[in-house]
C-alpha cells in the first residue's frame, strides 16, 4: 500500500504548467514539522515536493500561496533524470489525490482581492468556520436532507 497523509505549509507559490493534451500540472513543496525536537530543543521540518494534476492543480494554483497551510493525501512516486552534466538525479514526490485548505478564506488573498475579515466559505474552503457558541450536539449536519427517519433499536446490529 502506498498512502501518505501530510499537513504543512507551502514553501513557495504553486507552479502551474500544462502538459500533453492540455493537462494541468501543479508543483510546489510543503514544510512538515517533525514531531520531536533536536538536541538543541528546536523542532525541525521536512521539505516535501508535492504534485497535483487536472482540476486539483488549477484549484491549488488559484487559491494557495507560499505560507498557506494545507492537508494532503496521496501516494509517493519516485523518478530520476539526467541533469545537464549527465549526472543522474533522483526525485521523490507526493502525488496528491485529495487536499484540504486549513487556512480561513480571510487569511488568503483570493483572486487578486485584498485580504479582509470576510469569513464566508468558498466552494473550496473546507476549514471549520462554525460558531464557537454552539456545541457539537446542537449541530445537525443532516438537517437539509429531508424528513426525519425513525430507527427502532431492534433494527440496529449491535
Amino acid at each position: 500500500m502506498n498512502k501518505v497523509f501530510l499537513v504543512g505549509r507551502l514553501t513557495r507559490d504553486p507552479e502551474l504548467r500544462y502538459g500533453a493534451n492540455n493537462n494541468a500540472v501543479m508543483r510546489t513543496a510543503i514544510a512538515v514539522d517533525r514531531t520531536f525536537a533536536n538536541q538543541n530543543g528546536e523542532r525541525e521540518a521536512d521539505f516535501i515536493n508535492i504534485t497535483a494534476f487536472g482540476n486539483r492543480a488549477e484549484t491549488m494554483k488559484k487559491y494557495l500561496t507560499k505560507g498557506s497551510q494545507i492537508a494532503v493525501s496521496g501516494r509517493i512516486q519516485t523518478g530520476s533524470y539526467d541533469d545537464k552534466d549527465g549526472k543522474r538525479v533522483y526525485t521523490t514526490d507526493v502525488i496528491i489525490d485529495e487536499f484540504q485548505f486549513l487556512d480561513s478564506r480571510s487569511s488568503r488573498n483570493v483572486e487578486g482581492t485584498e485580504s479582509n475579515n470576510d469569513s464566508s466559505v468558498t466552494p473550496y474552503d473546507f476549514s471549520d468556520n462554525s460558531s464557537s457558541d454552539s456545541s457539537e450536539s446542537d449541530v445537525d449536519p443532516f438537517k437539509d436532507f429531508g424528513d426525519k427517519i425513525e430507527i427502532d433499536d431492534s433494527d440496529l446490529p449491535f
